[in-house]
């Protein structure tokens, strides 16, 4: 077991679109099915990926938008992320967050991980920590969520790096001790009670644009992740182009088209 920790009760509400303050049944139209991809005897069905794709049209070209609008059901990608409010240790006090505050307003990076006062867990929250000026010069906010307390957060950010701890952070640390969080967001491993590593970046519309889920045992990269960021920027800002494989700023893009990408693939 990569991770291992004890939670205390704190409370929250999961939602996707309604105000937080009454949660209420969700209706099909608004919310996403919660995955069951994490169950054993789970196979998924091919009508789950169902998608919308808009076609945007022009004068001389006819062309697929790149800007995919899920279904209700998986992915998530695609989809407006699920609202939260719940509690989170930041500065070390503690805060109310809610995602849906940061909608029209940042990009939000939120990422889960198991437990508090375990292993690989530090180094990605520190890690991320360290570089938050680097995102936050692309208007991103971070936020980091566990099962456990907002008292097990504290005592960890209380706690010397060199110790194992976290020692001040720069971004929340939210608690998820009723799992809703972890459960909208298909993370949460059920008979364990914990989050895989799931990572997902959220736009200023509030639609999942990115996932990545890492088995406990793996940890994630902070240069991959300011690069699919700086992608996905690039691509909102500039609809008509596409980023290929491994790019980066300053880097060609390409034309989504058959005969303008051979421009790209002419130059590499």
């Amino acid at each position: 077991m990569a991770c291992s920790s004890a939670a205390t009760s704190a409370s929250l509400f999961s939602s996707t679109t309604r105000p937080l303050l009454s949660p209420k049944p969700l209706s099909p139209s608004s919310s996403l099915s919660i995955p069951n991809s994490l169950k054993p005897s789970h196979s998924s069905s091919a009508a789950a990926f169902s998608r919308s794709i808009s076609i945007k049209r022009s004068s001389l070209h006819s062309r697929r938008s790149f800007s995919v609008r899920a279904s209700s059901e998986l992915p998530l990608v695609g989809n407006t992320a699920p609202d939260f409010e719940a509690e989170a240790v930041f500065d070390q006090e503690f805060i109310k967050v809610k995602l849906s505050e940061y909608i029209g307003k940042k990009y939000v990076i939120l990422f889960f991980y198991p437990l508090d006062f375990t292993f690989v867990c530090p180094t990605e929250i520190t890690a991320f920590s360290d570089r938050h000026g680097e995102f936050e010069e692309l208007n991103t906010e971070i936020l980091g969520v566990s099962v456990d307390s907002v008292f097990s957060h504290l005592a960890w950010v209380q706690t010397d790096r060199k110790s194992g701890g976290l020692g001040d952070l720069k971004y929340p640390l939210i608690s998820d001790v009723t799992k809703s969080i972890s459960k909208s967001y298909g993370v949460l491993i059920p008979d364990q009670g914990i989050a895989l590593r799931g990572l997902f970046i959220i736009d200023k519309e509030g639609v999942i644009q990115h996932s990545t889920i890492n088995n406990l045992a793996i940890g994630r990269s902070v240069d991959e992740t300011k690069r699919t960021l700086q992608a996905l920027q690039y691509v909102q800002e500039n609809p008509d182009e596409v980023c290929p494989a491994g790019w980066k700023p300053g880097e060609k893009s390409m034309k989504p088209d058959p005969k303008l990408s051979k421009e790209y693939f002419a130059a590499v």
